[in-house]
């Protein structure tokens, strides 16, 4: 044997035992990220948002291929008295939820910071009322009709299992839905929706001159400048290319809790710290690769900014974005840390959710004041390169010439559309070209592309919206 070929087999037999250890150690956190993830919802969905447990765990799962492997050896137990909720996987993989009165949910990872709520100073809101208390209905048969569509079940699985849809034209609610036991004040998990909130809070520290978009982003991990890391920037955070090595998050099901950004999400205590100890599997701004990290790394900027302290954090987002939109039902919840879990861990009713697509539709500003830098919006919206998906700085665009954004418009969204979206269902989507806010929340696949009705339900609601004089005062 040549030495070469020593060489390439030694090689390649480090390599393969690398690969077996790093298989082997993702495995061992596969029961804890599952049962990480079910407590985690089901805590949210029963002492945040009151909703049924057991109903919530089959919907929640069922929208998610391959977890039927394993939730038959699943052990759920919910203490509505103590508040929290554990959950097992073939007796291993222990994972324990607990509820805080206005913090919601965290998952236990032993000793955690002490967090004090900020009291809410009621502070008036800025933007117009969007509607009276009472359940708006549609306000044209067309509406109904489409609210109708949103709602049925297809003859065949998979289920859409719409929870909530609020359609909002000019600023007001038009038409809305509800399944039973939701209503216009029940919190909804928006999940990666949340991102979305992530990058209007950095918009907010943008226009105060708190951070900057370009230059390497403040993350102490990374302040030495022989770091590969520290070129990073804030706009590479927001757009998913910053080139970390965690994996993705794009999938929804069984496979990928195999990927290491889980094991971040419902293994570490400080999901920030430790996204920012992972090494680069690419140079900074050269490859898309959307996952939770990086709205997590930004989460912990916030909480810098905003004075160090959990309470900080939560101050400044209800201060700076939801007490000037009226946002009333929203819950952001944290990490083991106190850091906001900002990849997906936000509450809001869907009226609050219509709300935060109205500050986008009306580019940045509430009542006459800017929330949001001048530009943001549009910067917001404006296409990645390589996204392949179609999504912006903070979220999902039709902008450019990705597969996502083609696909969707040859589907009949509008060319202009940009959105808010988390994984199975959950969606905020402003049309400024309408004057329109979609939001739908649900419990379905994330494919086929159009299991969920979204595609239906915005041609529907551009259709029905268009028509001349069915709504008089709102076009």
């Amino acid at each position: 044997m040549t030495r070469r070929r020593k060489i390439i087999l030694i090689t390649t037999t480090i390599a393969a035992a690398a690969g077996l250890a790093l298989a082997a150690a993702r495995a061992r956190d596969v029961p804890k990220v599952a049962t990480g993830f079910v407590a985690d919802i089901l805590c949210s969905e029963t002492f945040v948002s009151g909703l049924d447990p057991v109903r919530n765990f089959t919907e929640t799962t069922d929208a998610m291929p391959g977890t039927s492997l394993i939730t038959w050896a699943m052990d759920t137990r919910v203490d509505r008295v103590r508040k929290d909720v554990t959950v097992t996987l073939f007796g291993i993989g222990r994972s324990h939820a607990v509820y805080r009165e206005g913090l919601g949910c965290t998952l236990d990872h032993g000793a955690g910071i002490a967090v004090e709520p900020p009291a809410d100073d009621r502070q008036p809101g800025l933007l117009p009322e969007i509607a009276a208390p009472s359940v708006v209905p549609p306000q044209s048969p067309e509406l109904a009709a489409a609210l109708d569509r949103a709602f049925t079940e297809p003859a065949q699985p998979p289920h859409r299992r719409t929870r909530a849809i609020v359609v909002m034209k000019a600023g007001r609610v038009i038409a809305e839905r509800y399944a039973d036991g939701i209503g216009p004040e029940t919190p909804l998990l928006g999940f990666s929706m949340t991102k979305s909130v992530v990058s209007a809070l950095i918009g907010v520290l943008v226009r105060q001159g708190r951070l900057k978009l370009d230059g390497p982003a403040p993350v102490a991990a990374w302040k030495d400048p022989d770091d590969p890391r520290h070129a990073i920037t804030v706009d590479q955070l927001l757009r998913h290319t910053a080139g970390l090595a965690l994996g993705s998050s794009l999938e929804a099901s069984l496979g990928s809790a195999f990927e290491p950004v889980n094991r971040m999400k419902f293994v570490e205590k400080d999901m920030a710290a430790y996204a920012e100890t992972i090494p680069l599997e690419t140079a900074p701004g050269t490859a898309w690769n959307y996952h939770d990290g990086n709205s997590l790394i930004l989460s912990h900027l916030i909480r810098v900014a905003a004075g160090g302290s959990p309470a900080d954090a939560l101050r400044f987002a209800r201060r700076e974005l939801f007490a000037p939109l009226g946002m009333r039902h929203v819950v952001l919840q944290l990490d083991g840390s106190g850091t906001i879990e900002g990849s997906g861990e936000m509450l809001a009713s869907a009226r609050d959710w219509a709300r935060f697509g109205q500050l986008y539709l009306n580019d940045g500003v509430a009542g006459g004041k800017r929330i949001l830098p001048e530009g943001w919006v549009n910067y917001s919206a404006t296409a990645t390169p390589n996204a392949w998906v179609g999504i912006g700085a903070g979220f999902w665009t039709n902008q450019g010439d990705s597969f996502g954004a083609k696909f969707r418009v040859e589907h009949g969204w509008p060319r202009d559309a940009f959105f808010a979206k988390g994984t199975i269902g959950q969606y905020t989507i402003v049309i400024p070209s309408e004057k329109l806010v979609i939001v739908r929340m649900g419990r379905s696949p994330n494919a086929p592309p159009q299991a969920d009705g979204v595609f239906d339900l915005v041609r529907d609601v551009v259709a029905a919206t268009r028509e001349k004089g069915k709504m008089a005062g709102v076009n």
